[in-house]
């Protein structure tokens, strides 16, 4: 435990150094060309190039996702899930945070921080905000699909939902938000995003809530839906809103069971 602590925070530590030169670097690049990204709109009266459905980036969050079905057959998984559980929880039972229910989304809202401060990511308010909404929509929808069929009892026994980590999920899914729209500009902006949603998927552990399979799996989904989205967007914008533009967009949600909708509106 001290050993990850250390590392934790020597983490945050290289990574907050580096945005922060990141950020110095990029603001004075921008000041010169900010057209580029503020006021940019993307003509949907063009079609999208295109592109074959990209198989290879969904190599690592499928094989995350596989490992997590495959752990609930698999009695040396489940062995390796106890291991895990005992290591981090079961030996020396502790107080558990709440971090964890704020730090999930910490890398979607840095991402409108930096866009606040000057520091320009790849999309407008408006086109981010779609990409992130349908994210969001993608991946609840999924997790909590799955969370309602596998029926895995959490590690505490609190309820039959462990499976997968709905916290770890949206983590993720934020963090592949912040890396698609910083990678141009610097990858250590990804990786910090990264690095937030690994401790909101070890605070799972900490916290017993889930077991370290439900953590792997959500972090598959996590990414895997923020990639569809981005891979998705270009084209569902095309056919919906080829002929006008669109300030206000408003699609489906669900989540822990009940249906809603979410909306964005650019003013």
């Amino acid at each position: 435990m001290q050993v990850f602590k250390h590392l934790l925070v020597a983490v945050f530590a290289v990574g907050s150094l580096t945005s922060l030169k990141a950020q110095y670097t990029d603001t004075v690049i921008t000041r010169e060309n900010k057209t580029d990204t503020i006021p940019k709109l993307v003509n949907w009266k063009q079609p999208p190039a295109k592109k074959a459905f990209p198989f290879k980036s969904f190599i690592i969050p499928g094989a995350l996702i596989a490992y997590g079905f495959t752990s609930i057959e698999s009695n040396g998984l489940k062995n390796f899930n106890a291991q895990i559980n005992d290591e981090v929880y079961a030996e020396s039972p502790h107080k558990k945070s709440t971090v964890d229910n704020y730090l999930q989304f910490a890398p979607a809202v840095a991402v409108y921080g930096l866009n606040a401060m000057g520091v320009y990511g790849k999309h407008n308010f408006r086109d981010r905000s779609m990409l992130y909404l349908m994210s969001n929509i993608i991946v609840t929808t999924t997790v909590f699909s799955v969370k309602k069929i596998s029926h895995q009892i959490r590690p505490d026994s609190s309820a039959y939902t462990s499976f997968p980590s709905g916290h770890t999920a949206e983590a993720f899914a934020s963090a592949e938000f912040m890396w698609q729209e910083y990678k141009d500009v610097s990858p250590w902006y990804g990786i910090a995003g990264y690095a937030i949603a690994a401790t909101t998927g070890y605070l799972r552990l900490y916290n017993n809530k889930h077991w370290f399979s439900d953590v792997v799996a959500g972090a598959g989904f996590g990414i895997a839906s923020t990639k569809l989205a981005y891979w998705l967007y270009p084209k569902i914008q095309h056919r919906l809103f080829k002929d006008k533009p669109v300030s206000t967009m408003v699609l489906p949600t669900y989540q822990n069971g009940s249906f809603g909708f979410g909306m964005v509106h650019t003013f």
